[in-house]
């Protein structure tokens, strides 16, 4: 098996993108419910706090800090991905099995990036916040319901117009 590098700081800030293994799904938007107390669970559990965030059909982005002393960012992804898949088999959903037996909903592995600084920061929260337009879902960013943007609009952090307009650009990946 591969020995895969992640950074690992205690306490810091990371950015996230956990995905479904078909591109093609509306599972996380069709239960959002059942994520939403799937993160719960694991954050009483093992807390952190959430930054920034957004659920999309079949991938979510999010930007997590963990606690003072705590690396571990690996079990809670898999904690929520188990949590949720079987939550999704008790609500009588028909997954696929992968070779070994699994359920093939998830990705195997998640996508992580160590945020470096406040600029690095900002740059991901916008990226999360505009993900749903550059996906095409939405012609607006606040228009989409599962995003963190409806709550720095409400902290006002940004403006209720933020990228309605897309500038010359945008958000790259």
């Amino acid at each position: 098996m591969v020995n895969y590098r992640r950074a690992r700081l205690p306490g810091a800030t990371y950015f996230f993108t956990v995905t479904l293994r078909d591109r093609r799904s509306r599972m996380l938007t069709d239960h959002v419910d059942a994520l939403r107390e799937e993160v719960k669970c694991v954050k009483r559990l093992w807390p952190f706090r959430i930054d920034a965030e957004v659920v999309l059909p079949d991938h979510l982005h999010t930007i997590w800090t963990l606690p003072e002393g705590d690396t571990d960012f690996s079990k809670r992804w898999r904690a929520i991905k188990a949590r949720f898949t079987r939550r999704l088999v008790k609500r009588g959903i028909v997954l696929a099995h992968d070779r070994r037996g699994e359920y093939a909903l998830w990705q195997r592995r998640f996508w992580e990036h160590l945020v470096r600084d406040e600029k690095d920061f900002a740059r991901h929260v916008d990226y999360i916040h505009y993900n749903p337009v550059k996906h095409g879902w939405v012609a607006r960013p606040l228009d989409w319901r599962w995003s963190s943007i409806h709550r720095s609009v409400r902290l006002g952090l940004l403006p209720p117009d933020w990228a309605a307009v897309p500038e010359e650009g945008g958000f790259g990946e």
